[in-house]
């Protein structure tokens, strides 16, 4: 289900999740060479200007890309109040999850590589959901929290880039720690930002992430096509 802003060439579509539905923003360029599903921080929505900004230099790129919100809007509405479904690793991957099987059984992007942008707890989420689903061939993630990911990590197959500011220096030290185990099962990198602090708000961070996510999907999600029957179903 969607509507089409012409204005602005997005479409508002709607996800079912089993217990609701979850809303999300697709931007489709012509001759598309990938799309990048975006899963966004704690307390965070598919209106982050942050991953809007580097959704929209992809879409430069020629990548399709479709930001979500993780929750229903009654679940937003109770963890406003509770904060707790936030840091729900499993039911955001899961999300996620019902993401990516919509992007492979629409008829408009079925036919394209699929590679997930993580921020956040959202990184975490991204992460879970790749290793569910092979059919993901390439993760970026910007000031993620990888290690939430916990055993998941050793199942991740596709490339993963880890991007953290040079001034987050406990999140700097938990991506060292998932590089270590994702590196045993996929290629994976980790790059440092200089003067950035955790969300990147310093001038010209934010560009850097994007130079980043913008060559990594180039070179792993361009070139990578989608392999029928890799869908794990939850």
């Amino acid at each position: 289900m969607s509507s089409i802003d012409a204005s602005s060439g997005s479409q508002t579509v709607q996800i079912n999740v089993g217990r609701g539905v979850i809303e999300g923003e697709l931007v489709l360029p012509k001759a598309a060479v990938g799309i990048v599903i975006f899963a966004h921080g704690s307390g965070s929505s598919r209106h982050s200007s942050r991953n809007k900004f580097v959704a929209s230099k992809l879409q430069s790129a020629g990548f399709a890309t479709l930001l979500i919100d993780l929750l229903t809007s009654e679940e937003e509405r109770v963890d406003v109040q509770t904060r707790h479904l936030r840091f729900d690793i499993s039911l955001l991957a899961e999300r996620v999850g019902f993401a990516t099987d919509w992007v492979v059984q629409e008829p408009e992007t079925s036919a394209l590589s699929i590679g997930y942008f993580g921020a956040s707890t959202g990184a975490a989420a991204a992460l879970v959901a790749a290793a569910r689903r092979p059919v993901v061939s390439a993760i970026a993630s910007r000031g993620g929290r990888p290690d939430l990911a916990g055993d998941f990590l050793a199942d991740v197959k596709a490339a993963t880039l880890l991007i953290v500011g040079g001034e987050d220096h406990q999140v700097i030290e938990l991506n060292r720690m998932a590089l270590a185990r994702l590196t045993k099962t996929a290629k994976a990198e980790l790059q440092i930002v200089p003067g950035a602090t955790h969300l990147f708000e310093e001038a010209g961070t934010l560009e850097s992430v994007v130079d980043l996510a913008s060559s990594w999907f180039s070179e792993h999600l361009a070139s990578a096509m989608p392999t029928e029957g890799e869908i794990v179903v939850w």
